[in-house]
């Protein structure tokens, strides 16, 4: 009989290792503050959308004026193209002297390609494109030279000033100083973009850093009973985080909304611009691996001025 009931008798369940028990603990405790912080922020949705729109218009503003410049180089054409040189021969050069002169150039090593454009082409564009098709007709000769557009390998400098040199040359034009001061404009935005991206992001860290900081003063009643039961820093300085974290990451979907709304409201007005400079533009925003790289740099930007304001308080021994 007691041998029946001992083998009938349920046994004990093992007991849980102790890593797994941690494990668990440890990740119910950041799901509870991670959660917690979010109710928190509805708790007070006037307070915190005020904040997220401040914080979404310092992120908005160096990411706009940054699609500005990236937009600008687009409009400004392609830099290949901008390094041709076209070489305006004299008016009674030869058909048979041009191409001569033609076929030397593409021989040197320094030379990518050469085109001939030949008077009555040059006529022919001029009239299909400055209107004046009518008033053309009047003209009894073709007053334009031959043009020889000669894209550069090597040094375009030294290849312009050599084709100066030729006798059959009468007028070189190559746009290299107007490149280097629309390059250099474009280099002194983006580096204003880089500056200004700096300083407002240093702006979203000191917003969501003074946002927790009132924060922590209203719960200093709470905090103050927690650290009196033992809590450690990093139980105290948990829901702080992922507050700020919250911050972060609600303010750069802000932020990339404010993005496409301008885009959308500044769309038809560029396209308009580039169709009448009969210039194929389009304007473009961010793509998705770039919203993602905002996204990520918001939430840190959220993470870290959390950080800096719940460990100052926390070094203090009590929340003031």
């Amino acid at each position: 009989m007691n041998r029946r009931i001992e083998k009938n008798r349920v046994k004990p369940a093992a007991p849980e290792p102790r890593g797994s028990f941690s494990l668990r603990a440890w990740r119910e405790q950041h799901l509870y503050s991670l959660f917690s912080s979010l109710g928190r922020l509805a708790a007070r949705p006037w307070a915190t959308a005020l904040t997220l729109a401040v914080l979404g218009f310092a992120l908005a503003l160096p990411l706009l004026f940054w699609l500005l410049v990236d937009n600008a180089r687009g409009l400004a054409g392609n830099i290949g193209e901008a390094s041709q040189i076209s070489a305006f021969l004299k008016p009674d050069t030869k058909a048979d002297a041009v191409q001569a002169l033609a076929a030397r150039l593409r021989a040197r090593a320094d030379v990518a390609s050469v085109t001939v454009k030949s008077p009555e082409q040059g006529l022919d564009e001029f009239r299909e494109r400055s209107g004046f098709a009518e008033a053309l007709k009047v003209l009894h000769y073709n007053p334009l030279p031959a043009v020889l557009i000669v894209d550069p390998r090597g040094d375009p400098d030294a290849l312009a000033k050599q084709l100066r040199s030729e006798a059959s040359v009468d007028q070189v034009q190559y746009d290299a100083q107007w490149r280097q001061r629309l390059n250099a404009i474009l280099g002194l935005g983006l580096r204003g973009a880089q500056v200004l991206a700096g300083l407002l992001a240093l702006a979203a860290l000191l917003v969501i850093g003074n946002t927790v900081r009132l924060d922590i003063a209203g719960r200093s009643e709470e905090i103050a009973v927690m650290q009196l039961l033992g809590a450690d820093a990093g139980f105290v300085r948990r829901p702080f985080l992922y507050s700020g974290l919250w911050y972060g990451t609600f303010a750069g979907v802000l932020s990339l909304m404010l993005i496409a709304v301008v885009q959308a409201i500044l769309a038809m007005p560029l396209t308009r611009l580039a169709v009448a400079y009969e210039h194929a533009f389009a304007v473009h925003g961010l793509g998705l691996a770039q919203a993602l790289v905002v996204l990520l740099a918001s939430a840190a930007l959220g993470w870290l001025g959390a950080f800096f304001a719940v460990s100052r308080h926390i070094a203090q021994g009590l929340p003031k």
